[in-house]
């Protein structure tokens, strides 16, 4: 069942977590977003990450998004206890385009991610 505005605007206010620490550079921001057992999956530059979101966190911290880095979140479905977001980037750290997907959970009446799988566009791929 299709939840009501107000949830996808709850949900939306989570994903900015996201967004955040990605744009400043700083993890502090998704790490409240984040359940400590979530997840990773994608190919970074041809070399596959997967498992723990701690790498994610990583690549936060240590690479800086740059002054043309832009976001957009899309909320594409919220079910009650379940919520798919899709965020586009473009220009993370000068040069990479990503589109993430962040599968959510609503747990103790609150908004978090247990899941990032993203995909980087293939014209922005290191060779």
């Amino acid at each position: 069942m299709r939840d009501s505005i107000k949830e996808y605007e709850a949900v939306e206010a989570a994903a900015l977590k996201f967004v955040k620490s990605v744009a400043e550079g700083d993890s502090r921001h998704a790490r409240e977003l984040f359940t400590d057992d979530a997840v990773l999956f994608g190919i970074l530059d041809g070399k596959p990450e997967r498992g723990s979101i701690e790498q994610f966190y990583k690549n936060v911290d240590t690479v800086s998004a740059g002054d043309g880095f832009k976001a957009r979140i899309d909320v594409v479905a919220v079910e009650e206890t379940l919520a798919v977001v899709r965020v586009l980037e473009e220009g993370w750290g000068g040069r990479i385009d990503f589109t993430d997907y962040l599968l959510l959970l609503k747990m103790e009446g609150e908004w978090k991610c247990v899941a990032k799988a993203y995909n980087q566009n293939s014209d922005t791929i290191k060779k």
